[in-house]
């Protein structure tokens, strides 16, 4: 039966304010493991009107300037005057940091820890997991990214978006910006853009018209793959017709707040919590890596059009509590058998998992705007996102067949 239906993702520039502080957060991280790959990390950021709090849980044994680098990346990213509605050089700085309870270090930690590239399995199974929960990885073969196609265009949207506003094309724009792509599907297969929506914040002087036209000309237009605007997609630019008032001066932000852009766009669950701050024993960000580095290899070696993994784990223990596949009916074994090959080829134990994704190097706060998962656009690629594993896969997927 034919079944016609829409589905919708959104992006943001790196200005939007839950951006910034996810990259002050990630900021600070890849700052502690420059200089101490062992540091433990959980650090949240609240960014509002001249003000950014930074604020969390961080045992290192080096020392990061907290305010000088949250200014650093504030400026970075655009937020240089106060007409902006923000200023990295008057903004005040709030830090409120302890460290990690101990509680939480005892199920973790391991007196051979610093070892992890040559532990043996018995040193593996003794470092546990920083938390409890379930993480979800995703993968399919709509585009290149193996990304669903929304929230893939909405991502390379929100780029084009910054790199105009960067590059001075649109001189005009400021850092704040989203953007949304609804995408009309049948029985599964991508038809057409049915709505593209972008909002961009903007010099007051500027008129929307003026606005609308240079977006479609220089952001949407070169951005959307013709076979699917052959039909053309109804397009929205700064819809209440004003976008001047933006950034952390209009909307508070916080770290953690976009982690479905940050994912697969509201197509699958979300598991646990979020990532940014987070070094990589907390397994809400390794092993949502890792679900979604074997969900991709399963597809790119051809077994699914597309594949869900979940995986759960409880605090201080090494291996997950449950592993589940779903390739929603597109598989070329069952899930179970994939459920088994991939238990063969993927250690979801938190020290294996540090270990085979490279996890302890600075890394992340280039992953903290336009999404960690699918971020091909980067050099060099996150482990993750590679796809060395699928020849491997494939090999004993045909020999389960045998």
């Amino acid at each position: 039966m034919e079944r016609k239906y829409l589905v919708s993702s959104e992006s943001v520039t790196e200005g939007h304010p839950d951006k910034l502080a996810d990259q002050i957060s990630d900021g600070v991280l890849d700052a502690i493991l420059a200089d101490d790959p062992m540091g433990r990390v959980a650090c949240e950021t609240l960014v509002t009107t001249g003000l950014v709090i930074v604020a969390g849980e961080i045992t290192t044994k080096c020392y990061v300037d907290i305010p000088r680098l949250a200014r650093g990346i504030v400026k970075e990213i655009g937020y240089t005057r106060a007409k902006y509605g923000f200023d990295g050089d008057t903004c005040a700085v709030i830090t409120a940091i302890d460290e990690q309870s101990p509680d939480i270090c005892q199920g973790v930690d391991h007196p051979l820890e610093v070892r992890e590239g040559d532990m043996t399995e018995e040193e593996i199974n003794g470092v546990g997991a920083g938390d409890q929960g379930m993480m979800v990885g995703y993968a399919c073969d709509e585009t290149e990214e193996f990304l669903p196609l929304p929230i893939a265009l909405a991502h390379r949207l929100a780029r084009k978006l910054s790199e105009v506003r960067r590059d001075r094309t649109l001189a005009y724009l400021r850092p704040d910006g989203k953007t949304q792509v609804t995408v009309e599907y049948e029985n599964g297969k991508a038809l057409r853009v049915d709505t593209v929506v972008v909002s961009a914040q903007h010099h007051p002087a500027v008129e929307s018209g003026q606005i609308r036209e240079d977006i479609i000309r220089e952001v949407i237009t070169p951005v959307l793959p013709g076979h699917l605007t052959e039909i053309p997609p109804r397009i929205l630019v700064n819809p209440t017709g004003r976008f001047v008032m933006g950034g952390p001066m209009a909307d508070t932000g916080l770290t953690g707040r976009k982690i479905i852009i940050d994912t697969y766009g509201g197509v699958v669950p979300h598991g646990g919590g979020a990532f940014s701050g987070k070094d990589p024993t907390k397994v809400d960000r390794s092993a949502a890596y890792m679900s979604r580095y074997a969900a991709k290899n399963v597809v790119a070696a051809g077994l699914a059009r597309e594949c869900k993994i979940q995986v759960a784990y409880a605090i201080g223990v090494a291996r997950p509590v449950s592993l589940m596949v779903d390739t929603n009916g597109t598989g070329t074994v069952s899930d179970t058998v994939l459920t088994r090959i991939i238990k063969e080829h993927f250690d979801f134990r938190p020290a294996a998992v540090i270990r085979d994704l490279d996890l302890r190097r600075p890394q992340f706060r280039r992953l903290a705007a336009y999404g960690h998962m699918g971020r091909i656009d980067l050099d060099p690629v996150p482990v993750w996102e590679r796809i060395d594993r699928a020849e491997i896969l494939r090999k004993a997927a045909e020999k389960s067949c045998c």
